[in-house]
């Protein structure tokens, strides 16, 4: 999917977003907006992952999406 309609339905697709990645709070989800790089930043700091691993697990999820 592309990240344009992803992000234009945030509301939507953020329940999908915290299924996959279970740390990430209400109030992450409502900062991040459906941006794409803030996901990732917060993927990799509460998971502890580097940026290239954790934009391409963004990158699979919104393939998925």
């Amino acid at each position: 999917m592309n990240w344009d309609i992803i992000e234009g339905n945030w509301k939507q697709v953020k329940g999908k977003a915290q299924e996959q990645w279970g740390k990430l709070t209400n109030d992450d989800l409502d900062r991040i907006e459906g941006n794409r790089d803030q996901l990732a930043g917060k993927i990799q700091e509460l998971y502890g992952k580097s940026r290239d691993e954790a934009e391409r697990e963004v990158d699979e999820w919104a393939s998925r999406h």
